[in-house]
């Protein structure tokens, strides 16, 4: 299912009883975190909020702002109009699996199956509901009565306390590498300097610094295009683990069903969403760097202050009746937690693509998404877990996991409890234990040095021959199916 707009994805949120509204006015500036994370923490991940009136500085937005819209998992399948997002992983690995239509037969077996390949290509638009408000900056256009209209009249939030100022929390950041013209679309968080300036904080590890380093190698300004709203599957492709290459957008198509209508900036040689609530267009100059941060992270700390590449804004359009999308995250569960569960459910027929082995995958909130991950496997040969260890720091995202616990096919890695206790249960120290070197998270306090650091792993696996193991494995205590099947029926 297809959104036309963010507005009719929460009228939807509202109808299925997942939305609450706050009428009263609250304050961008720390009120909007305290209340959002109460809900996020409450069980279930609570209800997405809509408040009608936030207020900067005192004074009601223009703009109503909408958070934890994708906090919860009913939430999410909503979000790509599904029941589950287990839905969406059984087509993709319906299309993994699947033979290139040689009959208009095997065309409707493929369209049976929810695989729709037609909407996975975007459209080119000349008009656009985003762009149906053009503030071109120095014109003075949009923001009041010979008001410049700029970054500050939009409601971002200053989250937490300490954090160097307000943040965008929840854009889709969309850059184009200048050799091969290929897009990428990130989410990147952006620090917001003044009504024209803001940071950039694309890690070294991701595409959008790839890009820049171009740009900067040819000494040319980068065009960049921040997007926010409209259809959520646009979020949930700049944030999904797809293979380096795949483009997002293409990805949402094939997620919504429907394909992307892309639009042209009004300022930069970029496409945007057209369904979006707000772009903002600008630039990124080569060389320019700015101290950014702190900001209290998805790793429940806040991150230090480090030099990241500023942002020129040369234009924000936006809807008539834009609604500001937004997040926050810190000690977890957060929305992200939802979010990045999500991720993981649909993508893993792609990690079973690689490692047939692989049985599920879970990354509990207690590991604040990506420090920690849970794998089962159906183990054949000895040293197995220590295969997939390896392979999954070689992938993508996953090589910013601290800890990689792998277990076998018959312990349900959703269930932390159970892993938590096959780990201390089936392990020894030394043996069943490996360290390695990897590139980690930027937002990683822990390592000595920034962006580097140790990776360990634990086979918490049954030990079988070959693995050193000589005292012969017990069995695990479990009650037979007769006596189960009686007091599955007694009275008494």
């Amino acid at each position: 299912m297809a959104y036309p707009s963010y507005a009719a994805f929460l009228k939807a949120l509202e109808d299925a009883g997942e939305l609450r509204r706050i009428s009263e006015p609250v304050a961008t500036e720390l009120q909007i975190t305290e209340i959002a994370n109460r809900e996020m923490k409450s069980p279930g991940g609570g209800k997405a909020l809509l408040f009608e009136k936030p207020t900067i500085n005192g004074k009601v937005s223009a703009f109503p702002l909408a958070i934890n819209a994708l906090g919860s998992k009913r939430r999410m399948a909503m979000a790509l109009g599904l029941e589950s997002v287990d839905q969406l992983a059984s087509q993709l690995e319906f299309l993994m699996k699947a033979k290139p239509p040689k009959s208009f037969k095997d065309a409707l077996k493929l369209l049976r199956n929810g695989i729709d390949l037609i909407h996975a290509r975007p459209r080119s638009v000349k008009s656009a509901p985003c762009q149906e408000v053009v503030n071109l900056l120095g014109k003075g256009e949009g923001g009041g009565e010979g008001e410049l209209f700029t970054l500050d009249h939009l409601p971002i939030l200053k989250c937490w306390p300490q954090d160097g100022g307000r943040f965008i929390t929840l854009p889709t950041v969309y850059t184009k590498d200048p050799d091969t013209g290929e897009r990428n679309v990130g989410m990147y968080r952006i620090q917001i300097y003044d009504g024209a300036t803001t940071g950039m904080h694309w890690q070294v590890h991701k595409v959008g610094a790839r890009h820049g380093k171009r740009y900067y190698e040819r000494g040319e300004k980068m065009p960049v295009a921040i997007c926010l709203g409209g259809d959520p599957a646009f979020t949930l492709a700049a944030t999904a683990p797809l293979p380096d290459g795949i483009d997002e957008i293409l990805f949402a198509g094939f997620a919504r069903k429907k394909s992307v209508d892309l639009v042209k900036c009004v300022t930069q040689p970029l496409e945007v969403p057209a369904e979006s609530d707000f772009v903002i267009e600008g630039y990124v100059q080569p060389g320019e760097m700015r101290a950014e941060g702190p900001f209290g992270d998805h790793t429940g700390f806040y991150t230090p202050v480090d030099d990241y590449p500023v942002f020129h804004v040369t234009a924000i359009t936006h809807r008539k009746e834009a609604i500001y999308p937004c997040t926050i995250v810190g000690i977890p569960p957060m929305e992200d937690f939802y979010m990045g569960q999500a991720s993981v459910r649909i993508f893993l027929p792609i990690f079973k693509m690689n490692f047939p082995e692989i049985v599920d995958m879970a990354l509990p909130a207690e590991g604040t998404f990506h420090n920690l991950v849970f794998v089962s496997i159906r183990k054949q040969y000895p040293w197995q877990a220590f295969k997939v260890m390896h392979g999954l720091w070689g992938m993508g995202q996953m090589m910013f996991a601290k800890y990689i616990v792998v277990v076998d096919e018959d312990c349900d890695v959703q269930n932390t409890s159970e892993v938590l206790f096959r780990w201390m249960a089936n392990t020894d120290p030394q043996r069943d234990s490996t360290f390695t070197k990897n590139p980690m998270d930027s937002l990683d306090h822990a390592p000595t040095v920034p962006n580097m650091g140790s990776h360990m792993g634990f086979d918490a696996t049954k030990k079988i021959p070959g693995e050193g193991y000589t005292r012969g494995w017990p069995d695990l205590v479990k009650m037979d199916p007769e006596t189960k099947a009686w007091a599955d029926g007694f009275k008494g």
